[in-house]
C-alpha cells in the first residue's frame, strides 16, 4: 500500500467563511474520485479545526500501489481538482511512502 498525504495552508487574507467554503470545495471535488481511480481505497479531505496546528487542510489518501497513486495523479478529474486547489492554498507539503 502507498500512503499520500498532503497538506496546505489557505491563502492569507481568507476569511473563516472562505475557509469552509474551499474546505467543503475541495472535498467535493478530490474524495469522489476515489470511486474513479483503481486501486484508490482512501481519499480523505480534512478540514482543520483546532488552533494547535500549523496547516489549514489535509489530503489523507491509500492506494493498493505506486502505479495507482500514479494513475490518480493524471486523472482529469484529479488535474482539474488541482487548478481549485492552488488558487485557494499555499505552503504545499507531501509525503508518499509505502507502508
Amino acid at each position: 500500500m502507498v500512503k499520500h498525504i498532503v497538506l496546505w495552508n489557505f491563502n492569507e487574507g481568507m476569511t473563516t467563511e472562505e475557509k469552509k467554503a474551499a474546505g467543503a470545495k475541495m472535498k467535493e471535488l478530490l474524495e469522489p474520485i476515489k470511486e474513479k481511480v483503481p486501486g484508490a481505497m482512501e481519499i480523505q479531505v480534512v478540514v482543520n479545526e483546532l488552533e494547535s496546528s500549523n496547516r489549514d487542510v489535509a489530503l489523507i489518501s491509500t492506494f493498493e500501489t505506486v502505479e495507482a497513486l500514479k494513475t490518480y495523479q493524471t486523472h482529469p478529474d484529479h488535474v482539474a481538482a488541482g487548478g481549485y486547489v492552488r488558487s485557494v492554498t499555499c505552503n504545499r507539503s507531501c509525503i508518499d511512502y509505502e507502508c
